[in-house]
């Protein structure tokens, strides 16, 4: 089993929400999160005073998948969170131990 998750703009979420659903995900945890990479911030006007962002909001998706799973959800997700432009994000894939079914007890894959 495997947690893919990706950092992408927030504005693509319904997008790749969508396109992970066509492929049979069931369940995505959504964090709306802020950072930087390459894009590195940039400065803004306001009230005639200039200041720097230097965090940009992003939206983090976690997906716990099986492991036969793993490269459809990825790709899923490049191509529907892709602009084309820097700051499209990052996923990062990592192995899950154990998963647990709070409800019903089930582990493993049946808990996913």
């Amino acid at each position: 089993m495997k947690l893919v998750s990706a950092v992408i703009k927030p504005f693509k979420l319904d997008d790749v929400r969508a396109a992970l659903s066509e492929i049979g995900v069931q369940g995505v945890t959504v964090t709306e999160v802020k950072g930087f990479g390459r894009q590195k911030g940039h400065t803004e006007l306001y009230r005639g005073a200039e200041y720097v962002v230097d965090f940009l909001p992003k939206v983090k998706l976690e997906i716990a998948v099986t492991d036969d799973q793993v490269e459809k959800v990825i790709d899923t997700v490049t191509k529907a969170a892709c602009t084309g432009k820097i700051g499209d994000g990052k996923i990062f894939v990592t192995s899950l131990e154990q998963v647990i079914r709070i409800r019903t007890g089930e582990t493993g894959e049946d808990a996913i």
